[in-house]
């Protein structure tokens, strides 16, 4: 198979399509004012091919902020696209579409992924959507988009989670998370007084979060916010820890990008040697593939914003490409098979 990836700064979604021809699956990313117009005429240009589309930031060697990228594979796939809808209340009531598409494109554990945009309400749409890929061992990877809308073959929806199943005809697949914190100290809190509705943690081992965040890293309440790109919550999940971003303060209180539960375990996080973990993770996939047709990744937001602040985006970005052809989406929060993070990389590589 081979990926595409093309891109305008200004959102001339001609010019990002230019060479474009017989694609099998496309994804299309694109800025808040255009993303409707770029739907629409985006499926008139591909029409019938399995695509779905957010609104966010895209990639390869350069990044496009507010224009629009398209990706897209051919030659060896076979996909599907489709959408869950009413994600706030009971995508499960949705969940027989994506049975019917996993046996259109014959998916099986070793050649298919499924790739998600989401406009929100990623725990419970990734425990529904998880629940008929685990008993058949499919891999997901995925992200949230910005502006609470998402795309499938050509029409917008709300409250939704658009999803493809890609089929590698030619080969294996397989995904990746990458986590470049590691703990700090032995902080260790169990969660209370958090509202699950809207991501609030209210305290920390009885203590008001807000304080107890302050107290630790020595910074005041203006700082937090930026903090938090160094020093993420980790909430322990088995043998892993997913990071859990801070994204306001409220009161005495932490509003963060993931749902905190009373009782939750947290940990404090720090940022480790990032370049040598983005060295790691590229020698891992490089063992793993010794060949490899593409890489399709989700970066989060607040990665690419901690990589520019330490002009480390466009090394990072070259670093990637020596794998071959790596395109991805900017996204405000990743998804790895049934697990929602924060702060992290995932992707998928296509032997």
């Amino acid at each position: 198979m081979r990926q595409f990836f093309g891109m305008s700064q200004t959102g001339d979604l001609a010019a990002a399509v230019r060479g474009l021809n017989s694609p099998q699956f496309i994804m299309l990313l694109s800025n808040n004012a255009q993303f409707e117009a770029h739907v629409k005429a985006l499926e008139a240009m591909y029409p019938g091919v399995p695509s779905i589309g957010c609104i966010g930031m895209s990639y390869d060697t350069r990044v496009v902020e507010n224009g629009v990228g398209v990706i897209a594979f051919l030659d060896g796939i076979g996909a599907t696209a489709n959408v869950l809808e009413q994600v706030s209340a009971m995508p499960v009531k949705y969940i027989d579409r994506l049975e019917k598409d996993l046996l259109k494109v014959n998916a099986s554990r070793q050649d298919t992924v499924c790739i998600d945009f989401c406009s929100g309400n990623d725990a419970c749409v990734l425990t529904t959507i998880y629940s008929l890929l685990k008993e058949r061992g499919i891999q997901l990877v995925g992200g949230t988009g910005d502006g609470g809308k998402v795309s499938a073959n050509g029409r917008i929806y709300e409250d939704s989670v658009a999803y493809g199943l890609v089929k590698n005809q030619r080969g294996r697949v397989k995904t990746y998370k990458e986590n470049i914190y590691r703990q700090m100290g032995n902080y260790r809190f169990i969660a209370s007084n958090t509202d699950r509705a809207k991501y609030i943690l209210g305290s920390l081992n009885g203590q008001p979060a807000k304080q107890v965040y302050k107290d630790i890293l020595h910074v005041t309440d203006q700082e937090i916010l930026t903090q938090t790109f160094k020093n993420p919550f980790g909430k322990v999940n088995g043998d892993d820890v997913c990071i859990i971003s801070i994204k306001e303060v409220t009161g005495n209180s932490l509003a963060c990008f993931r749902q905190v539960n009373d009782s939750d375990v947290l940990i404090m996080l720090e940022l480790a040697d990032y370049r040598s973990v983005v060295r790691n993770t590229i020698e891992e996939i490089c063992r793993d593939f010794p060949k490899r047709s593409a890489v399709f990744s989700v970066n989060c937001l607040f990665r690419y914003k901690l990589f520019c602040e330490h002009n480390y985006m466009q090394k990072y970005l070259q670093e990637m490409a020596a794998l071959g052809s790596h395109a991805g989406l900017v996204g405000y929060g990743e998804h790895y098979n049934n697990r929602f993070v924060n702060q992290s990389m995932t992707c998928v590589v296509f032997e």
